[in-house]
């Protein structure tokens, strides 16, 4: 069967989907963007990136002027693309509970439009067993398709050098699913990992895992040190210098995003709540915000003060304000101050209005929170205390 599109990216108008279609697209497959969100396709047709990703928009703006990459609301597209690749997000309920059923539903919508031949590859971080359902909803529907797994592992930012670097896990139920996707990544990357989908599906929730593990041993030192009146970024430059078995430390800050809390839920949920290392990381990670808001308090009764807060991204260079910690400190603190007011230089207005520019902040706060190590605030000029909780300016112990 000849099929118009060599790949759709379903939901590929976000900050996973979008920079693979614009990798594939680049590397001679003839992509198509398929997404719910008007504003993000019109963009993309228009070659302007609806968020930042540093790379992306020169290429971008080639492949759209070559006819490579095309973008659509019409889930009638997938029909025309030989390979799916699924990237829609899977979030846990009210209740931290991941939904094994949220990626079957969500390809209700296209799923009328999965054609016999098809590559359906899911890349979305799953919960372990979905993509055995996804299989099952296939063959349920009486079609001939090919079922994978190739889960992303790229960091946001440096997605259009990891795509091309990273070796990409691929994993299916038959020697020719798995075939076709490593065939099909291939085209980015000569590593290719193969595995059965339950250990992919785990490969990428232990990665998530590990890393949000690390940043709670870190923020969990930081706290014990900064309590003491010990300046802990002392402390780790000390012991990580020409010490190789702590080159891996990362320095404290907020561990937050779309992926790492969730992930780490989704494996607590896996393993029914007996993951207690990783219940110990969210207490610590989630923790740190009102950590930061106590010892404020503390030192200064912020009661009669206005507390601004400079960052409201999940982290640096960013725009993406999923998950941030930011959002929580700011509650805490409006328990605590008289005022809290917030800035950030990437975040749009229309995505948080509220917030105000730095030269207004900087003004009118008493004093100051970097939540978010933008490196506009590496020369920061302020004679007001600042709470710097990254160690972007060198300052030491938290005020």
């Amino acid at each position: 069967m000849a099929f118009e599109h060599d790949v759709v990216v379903v939901g590929g108008g976000g900050h996973v989907g979008l920079p693979l279609a614009i990798a594939l697209a680049s590397r001679g497959k003839r992509t198509v963007v398929y997404d719910v969100a008007e504003s993000a396709v019109s963009r993309i047709r228009m070659a302007q990136m609806p968020f930042i990703e540093p790379g992306a928009d020169e290429v971008l703006a080639q492949v759209v002027a070559d006819g490579m990459l095309t973008a659509s609301t019409n889930p009638a597209v997938v029909a025309t693309a030989e390979n799916v690749i699924v990237v829609i997000g899977t979030p846990v309920d009210e209740h931290l509970n991941p939904d094994p059923n949220a990626i079957p539903r969500a390809l209700a919508t296209c799923a009328p439009y999965f054609r016999d031949g098809q590559l359906l590859a899911l890349r979305s971080t799953i919960y372990p067993g979905v993509t055995a359902l996804v299989r099952d909803m296939v063959d349920g529907m009486g079609l001939r398709m090919d079922v994978a797994f190739c889960p992303e592992r790229i960091a946001e930012h440096k997605a259009m050098t990891e795509l091309f670097e990273l070796p990409q896990i691929v994993s299916g139920y038959t020697p020719e699913a798995i075939a076709r996707a490593g065939d099909l990544f291939r085209s980015l990357t000569d590593a290719i990992v193969e595995l059965t989908p339950e250990e992919a599906e785990l490969a990428k929730l232990f990665t998530n895992t590990w890393r949000y593990i690390k940043f709670a041993a870190v923020n969990q030192f930081y706290m014990m040190a900064n309590s003491k009146g010990v300046d802990f970024e002392r402390v780790r430059a000390g012991l990580t210098q020409d010490y190789p078995r702590a080159q891996d430390m990362p320095g404290p800050g907020f561990a937050a995003g779309p992926c790492l809390f969730k992930d780490t839920m989704q494996l607590a949920a896996f393993s029914d709540n007996t993951f207690q290392l990783g219940h110990s990381a969210m207490l610590v990670n989630e923790g740190l915000p009102l950590y930061i808001a106590s010892q404020l308090d503390a030192a200064h009764d912020l009661s009669d003060k206005t507390v601004g807060i400079l960052g409201m991204a999940f982290k640096a260079g960013s725009d993406d304000i999923r998950s941030s910690l930011s959002y929580k400190l700011q509650r805490v603190l409006r328990f605590k101050a008289r005022e809290v007011i917030a800035t950030d230089p990437h975040v749009p207005a229309g995505v948080d209005g509220s917030l105000l520019p730095l030269e207004a902040v900087l003004e009118r706060a008493d004093i100051l929170i970097i939540a978010t190590p933008h490196h506009e605030y590496r020369e920061l000029a302020t004679d007001k205390p600042v709470a710097d909780v990254w160690n972007l300016l060198g300052n030491g112990v938290l005020i």
